[in-house]
């Protein structure tokens, strides 16, 4: 278990991390001295693993209750915060629960009880109500972007499982933003802050790309034309105006994903799964996509739709220029548009050079398998190496789900793996593999 220097040193070396950045060394040392922390840090800082480190030496291993909550304003971010914890190998189970899967999955993995339970308000308030677990053992709790989950329209649910939350003695609220009122129902006396946020030096740049209509397409793809093959993310305010942009990059045979909260939480999983893996270099997504996603670092994001306020704005830039990269947010305007008053110091873009758009190398394959049938990484490689006779070179991203997995592989290739091993054998289980 991660309870001592050495043990820490091992997964860190596991997550192939040389060292904590100071911001996870100063969190770490003061969640360990004090009941009430609260962590500010620009997205992309490591806030996961400042506040899990010092969590898995909270945890008693002999124990089998939940003994710490981690509460998130969305599935993605509770998603994402899984896989961290559980990559970090420390031994204890780890689930997270949220609206959009099957309750029946929720049911089966809560009856071998997780030490870890994250989960968006209205899936645990459902399972508090339900007393699907013991609350009684939940010493630390969690809030992971504070400043979305404590919102007004969360309120009442939150309300409704702190005030069930009878022993605890540990309370880590983080957010990548600054200034927000802290209700007194989370009960959150004599905090000590660890803040980062102005600590840490942007190398964003944020620049203005002039529309000469309203209708700001056309502009946007020469925009997309002058980025050539780079990653970025283009947001929207509205689900209507991704719908938009997507059909016209379609028409233009532009590769892409889609990302908001209309989309069914399959579909937004394999969307952020193709992009992170190179099939989509493109995402257009709302706010939804600005924080608590696992994404790579990427050059660019564009607002092609002006953001409705600071923290939106700070939000969707925060998705490039993380950490110590280099980044440029730039904002699509028409001629006649005026800026709000917190876009500021934007110079104009000249974006008249057009690079070679050419298609994405990677295509990605679904397999019926997964965790559960006692599939690893390794097992999808060798049978995609083996028998696909591809090269260690060829074979893209694997992420392995409990009930399935998705692997990149060379678009040219596509056809003729599926041909090959679609309906083998892996492990024991026939696994189907097709097109995603």
């Amino acid at each position: 278990m991660a309870n001592n220097i050495k043990e820490q040193s091992e997964i860190l070396d596991k997550l192939n991390i040389a060292a904590l950045n100071p911001m996870q060394k100063e969190a770490i040392a003061t969640i360990n001295k004090n009941e009430n922390t609260i962590l500010l840090s620009p997205t992309g800082t490591g806030k996961t693993l400042a506040f899990s480190l010092p969590l898995l030496e909270m945890l008693n291993p002999d124990l089998e209750e939940v003994q710490a909550l981690i509460l998130v304003p969305s599935r993605e971010l509770a998603i994402q915060i899984e896989q961290v914890i559980r990559s970090m190998g420390a031994g204890f189970k780890v689930n997270a629960v949220y609206g959009g899967r099957p309750m029946s999955k929720d049911k089966i993995e809560l009856k071998h009880t997780p030490a870890i339970l994250i989960g968006t308000p209205g899936r645990i308030s459902d399972h508090f109500t339900n007393e699907r677990f013991s609350k009684d053992f939940i010493k630390t709790l969690i809030l992971d972007e504070f400043d979305k989950s404590l919102e007004v329209g969360f309120e009442y649910e939150m309300r409704g499982i702190i005030n069930q939350l009878t022993s605890l003695d540990k309370r880590i609220l983080t957010s990548a933003t600054q200034g927000v009122e802290i209700p007194d129902f989370v009960g959150l006396s004599n905090p000590n802050t660890v803040n980062y946020l102005k600590a840490t030096t942007s190398k964003l740049q944020v620049k203005t790309v002039i529309s000469p209509s309203k209708n700001k397409l056309n502009t946007l793809l020469h925009l997309l034309n002058h980025l050539g093959n780079q990653q970025g993310i283009i947001f929207c305010n509205l689900k209507d105006s991704i719908h938009n942009v997507s059909t016209f990059l379609e028409s233009k045979n532009i590769k892409h994903g889609c990302f908001s909260g209309g989309m069914e939480q399959k579909d937004r999983e394999r969307s952020l799964i193709k992009f992170r893996n190179g099939t989509n270099q493109i995402l257009i997504a709302t706010d939804l996509a600005a924080r608590g996603i696992d994404v790579p670092e990427m050059n660019y994001i564009i607002h092609y739709e002006l953001p409705l306020a600071v923290e939106e704005f700070t939000h969707r830039n925060g998705r490039t220029a993380r950490v110590s990269a280099e980044g440029t947010a730039y904002v699509l305007k028409w001629k006649d548009e005026h800026l709000p008053d917190f876009i500021k110091n934007a110079v104009v873009q000249d974006i008249s050079k057009q690079a070679e758009r050419k298609q994405p190398f990677w295509e990605t394959l679904f397999i019926s398998g997964g965790r559960k049938d006692k599939i690893s990484k390794g097992d999808i490689a060798g049978l995609f190496i083996k028998q696909g006779k591809l090269s260690k070179e060829q074979l893209g991203v694997i992420e392995l789900k409990q009930d399935c997995a998705f692997v990149a592989v060379p678009a040219q290739k596509t056809s003729e793996l599926i041909d090959t091993l679609n309906n083998v054998r892996l492990k024991k289980k026939k696994v189907r593999i097709y097109q995603v």
